[in-house]
Parts: structure tokens; sequence; C-alpha cells
């Protein structure tokens, strides 16, 4: 039979150890939070004031014009101008721009003439990922500058004009995709090393051959270990979530309740999965390092925080159904950024029963043959 009060007595003393050790405290309170700013400002994938040397061959006005489409663009600066192409080539070779825009003589002489007029972006491939978000960035602003040579002084219509219009994220800043995954990734990380520490911690003070011989529960050690731990998971989402409001201006458009719910489910799995190494390994240091390479390189790389998974291997997406922050960082992006209900998040929901249930079954069955019945 289960006792409530040997459930909150095992509880009691777990955040009296808890409390009495600095590095736990500082990995509870203090590292989430230096996490997201740390990572927050450092990860970004917003490109601009990108470094442009201009190759000007034609010194006229409309050379002059598409050349100011760029800066006004706000995201090419012109660096310097070169007097020929060896200096454009010299300027990428040396890394003072990341790319070179040559404009040929006879510039104007072909938009006047209404023949073909091309330009030349040199591009430093060396970072591929901004040499391709400085393609796209030069395309919209050439057809742009061509769209308003063909309708300048002229009575021509374009027969189709696309409007576009993004949802959930207008100004497509990184910052609002970014810091809804960090809660993710961070609370996987924290959880399972919180945890990780506190059987181990047992085992290497001798205390657990005391807590073995009294008549508690295996369950009523689990759950009263989790349940600190548990709280301090729900604060420190709390945290982090209202800093990235503030400081980041992230928008909270969903529900408060399904986002707990959702996050005591995750917090649930991820703490038994780290007490569960803790209860394997007996070992403090081996244990933290059990745990961050399970919880660290699966929530980085294969959760869909920094890389697309439909663009990876078969094997790769397929090991991703089995990371948990895949689908925690489905619903921080879902509750912060669209704002949608169960009914949007349904699977996630399930998967987030299925890791709870899984991660407190292999804590309690780690307790199996140390914990009397």
């Amino acid at each position: 039979m289960l006792s409530r009060m040997r459930l909150f007595a095992v509880a009691r003393k777990e955040w009296i150890q808890l409390r009495r050790d600095p590095r736990s405290m500082v990995l509870a309170f203090a590292l989430p939070l230096f996490l997201l700013l740390f990572f927050g400002y450092a990860i970004t994938w917003d490109v601009r004031n990108l470094r442009l040397t201009v190759l000007d061959q034609d010194r006229s006005a409309s050379s002059r014009a598409l050349i100011e489409s760029f800066v006004a663009s706000g995201y090419f600066e012109v660096v310097s101008y070169a007097s020929s192409l060896s200096d454009v080539e010299g300027a990428l070779v040396d890394g003072a721009a990341i790319g070179g825009l040559v404009i040929p003589p006879g510039f104007t002489r072909a938009l006047s003439g209404g023949a073909p007029a091309p330009i030349q972006l040199l591009l430093d491939g060396s970072d591929a990922n901004t040499a391709t978000i400085a393609l796209n960035y030069a395309s919209a602003i050439t057809a742009g500058f061509s769209r308003r040579v063909l309708l300048d002084g002229s009575r021509l219509v374009v027969p189709a004009v696309a409007e576009t219009r993004v949802w959930y994220n207008p100004t497509l800043a990184s910052r609002n995709m970014i810091v809804p995954g960090l809660i993710a990734v961070i609370m996987s990380i924290i959880a399972a090393m919180l945890t990780a520490l506190t059987i181990a911690r047992e085992w290497e003070r001798g205390t657990m051959e005391q807590l073995a011989a009294t008549p508690v529960h295996r369950l009523e050690v689990v759950f009263g270990k989790l349940i600190p731990y548990l709280g301090i998971g729900l604060f420190d989402v709390a945290v982090t979530a209202i800093a990235g409001i503030i400081i980041f201006g992230v928008p909270f458009r969903g529900s408060v309740l399904l986002l707990g719910a959702m996050t005591t489910l995750f917090l649930l799995g991820a703490l038994g999965l780290g007490m569960f190494i803790s209860a394997t390994l007996k070992s403090q240091v081996l244990a933290t390092q059990v745990a961050m390479v399970v919880t660290y390189l699966p929530a980085l790389l294969l959760s869909g925080f920094l890389f697309d998974i439909a663009s990876m291997p078969v094997v790769l997406r397929a090991v991703s159904f089995i990371v948990p922050a895949k689908y925690y960082i489905a619903v921080t992006r879902g509750v912060f950024l669209k704002g949608v209900g169960i009914e949007a998040l349904w699977v996630q929901a399930f998967s987030m029963v299925v890791f709870a249930t899984v991660g407190i079954a292999l804590a309690v069955g780690a307790f199996n043959k140390r914990i009397a019945e």
C-alpha cells in the first residue's frame, strides 16, 4: 500500500539534499536561463549587412540606382568600390566582402533599348548558407529593379502579381523559431542531468542501503524523488518562457494550461530517464556524461531544432521518431507562435504520454532489486 506520508518524506529528503549541493542548485535554477540567453543571442539565421564590393563599369544614373536598390534593401552594405575584376576577387579572397556586384559597360544603353542588361554577382561560397541567402536576396532585388524599369514612364501593367503573406511569424525573425525550440532542448538536458545525479549520489554517499532497509516502496522512492525536480522543471520553463517573451519579443498566442500539461508529461519522461541512468550507473560523473550524450545530441541534431528532418537520410528520419524533444519542440512552437490547441497537437500529446510512461517505468524498474517491496 502506497503511503502519501512516505512519498512526501522522500520528496522532502531529496529537496534538502538538493539545497545542500551548490552545483545542483546552479544547474537547476541558473543554467537554463543562462543557456537561453547565450544561445538565443548566438544562434540566428537573420542575415543582414552583407558586405558587398562593387565594380561599376557603366558609371551611369541607372547603375547607381541599381546599387542603391541593394543598399536600401537593408541586406547589403557597400564596403568598397573596385576598379577591376582582380580587386573584386581580392576582396572575396581576403574576406573583406561576401559578394561582388559587377555592372558592365553599356548597362544603361541596354536598358534604354529594351535589350537584356546582364549584371554579375560573385559570391563567396565557402559559407554556403550565407551565400544561398545572399543569392536569394540579390535575385529579389534585381527582379524588383527590373519591374520598376519596365513600368517606368509607360502604361504597362504586370499581368500577375504575387502577394505573399507569412503566417505566425510575419517578419521571419529567426528568434521567434529559435527561442521556443531552445526551451525544449534546454529542458531535455537539464531534466535528465538533474535526476542523473540523484541515485548515483545516494550510492556514492552510502545512504542507499539505509533507504533500502526502510519499508518504503520503490514507487514512493521514484515519485518522491521526482516531485522536487518536476517543480524545478516547471519553474525553469516558466522563467525561460517569460524571458523569451520579454527579452527576445517572442509572441505567445496559445494556452498556458496546455503548455503546462504537455511540459509536465515531457519532464516526467526526461526525469525518469535521468533517474534510470543514475540508478544503473551508480556514478555521478559517468551518469552526467551519459545523460548529456543521450539527451543533448538527439535534442540538438534530430529534433528539427536546427536541421530539417525531412532532408535527412531515411535512417536518421526513422531515429528521429524516438527523440522526445522532436514532439516537445512542435508543442512549444505551436503554442507560442500558432496558438493551436490540443486538436492540432494530439499526436504530440500522445507521444508525450508514451515518453512519460516509458521514462517512469524505466526508473521504477531500476529499483526492482534494490528497494524492498
